[in-house]
């Protein structure tokens, strides 16, 4: 290649003959006419060799005609390839773009105070959740997208009312005002197939707000709490060891206002800046709080349990047999008869447990003692009839000293 360029400068700029070209650089003049006469630089060119590849192709191309998505595994699995896997992927790869649909993503502009958006993210840590049990409780994340300002706390699950307590509790300690706009995507929780769960209906009816559940497979709408799952992965996981949940919700309350201080490029701004121009934007609280606590009714049987968020939980017996209320929230279960508290108890994370305060026992063994003293009293009150009726009815009579006379 570099004879061919210093060729080519010496017949232009010298312009010396292909004779003297040749005798200088010590070539044959065919070699000076070549370079000459081509247009770029000389190359090697491998002849073109049969290969597995070029010839499992066609049977490639004709399933991805037809199966644009199928996987790769599979791809090797119908045309009979025993060749390299990664080789075969690769190639798949590269022809694939050619036989699927494009799905392009745009570019959404997010005006102040119109949208916040929510997910679930599950900490890839093992929280201690008490009476020797570990779990991976969900946790809630709400997003302003306009400034990108963070708020979120770990919920014992994500049943509805947990979901709707949760949001409640973001909105009105963290972001002190009410969005437009609630994003979700298609969580069970909130709801399906374009229908929203009773409670988050009359959730939003009392916010004022809408809820915005995004098509399934269209994960770049939400683009803006997807990133903000991972920064809390790998920036507030990394290094920290939790006791509890309360002690996972305490850690993050402690490192969510200095992560809010980050500058995000995006908006070349901080959301600790930005978050007061979403506020002004957005909707005020309302002046009564929404439903936020589960409550069942159910009649009291005698082993004086009712079942709550997956564990049994025990209820003053005077109250066995009638209808109780169970009132559900994140952090208590509460049971009452008639608007008066018959059991108080806290929520706990752990599931399959039986919780039992000591004072119903003792309620239940008083009751248990009094049932049995009365029962027993009846038994033994039971009228004795005279047997000296039965003689005088047959006509028997016995002397002084209770023989027939």
């Amino acid at each position: 290649m570099e004879d061919w360029a210093l060729i080519r400068h010496l017949h232009a700029s010298a312009k010396l003959s292909q004779r003297s070209i040749a005798s200088q650089l010590g070539i044959s003049r065919d070699t000076v006419a070549k370079a000459l006469a081509s247009e770029s630089p000389p190359k090697y060119q491998r002849p073109p060799v049969e290969s597995a590849m070029s010839q499992a192709e066609p049977k490639i191309r004709v399933l991805l005609a037809q199966f644009p998505t199928m996987p790769a595994t599979v791809i090797g699995e119908r045309i009979g390839w025993t060749g390299s896997a990664s080789w075969l992927r690769e190639r798949i790869a590269q022809l694939r773009p050619e036989y699927a649909p494009a799905d392009p993503a745009d570019r959404l502009e997010h005006l102040p105070g119109r949208a916040v958006q929510c997910d679930l993210w599950f900490p890839p840590v093992q929280i201690p959740l008490g009476f020797g049990q570990t779990g991976c409780p969900p946790v809630l994340v709400m997003v302003a997208a306009f400034s990108r300002f963070i708020t979120a706390m770990m919920l014992p699950s994500k049943v509805t009312m947990d979901l709707v307590a949760g949001m409640w509790q973001l909105l009105s300690n963290s972001l002190g005002a009410v969005p437009h706009e609630l994003w979700w995507d298609n969580e069970s929780g909130i709801g399906r197939r374009g229908r929203l769960t009773d409670p988050v209906t009359a959730f939003c009816g009392t916010l004022a707000t809408k809820m915005v559940q995004l098509k399934p497979y269209d994960p770049e709408s939400k683009g803006i709490v997807e990133r903000a799952n991972q920064f809390l992965e790998t920036s507030f996981v990394p290094g920290r060891s939790f006791a509890s949940p309360a002690d996972f919700n305490c850690q993050l309350a402690d490192w969510l206002p200095v992560a809010n201080q980050r500058t995000v490029r995006r908006i070349n701004g901080r959301p600790v800046d930005l978050i007061n121009t979403d506020r002004r934007a957005m909707l005020a609280l309302p002046p009564v709080d929404p439903v936020t606590t589960t409550v069942l009714t159910q009649r009291l049987p005698r082993d004086y349990y009712v079942r709550a968020c997956g564990n049994d939980y025990s209820v003053d017996p005077s109250a066995i047999g009638q209808m109780v209320d169970v009132h559900t929230d994140l952090t208590s279960v509460v049971v009452t008869r008639n608007g008066h508290r018959v059991a108080c108890h806290d929520r706990v994370w752990a599931s399959g447990l039986t919780l039992t305060d000591p004072a119903h026992v003792e309620t239940a063994a008083r009751l248990r003692r009094q049932f049995q003293q009365s029962t027993a009293a009846t038994d033994t009150e039971h009228p004795v009839r005279d047997l000296g009726d039965y003689d005088r009815a047959f006509g028997v009579d016995f002397d002084s000293e209770g023989e027939v006379a």
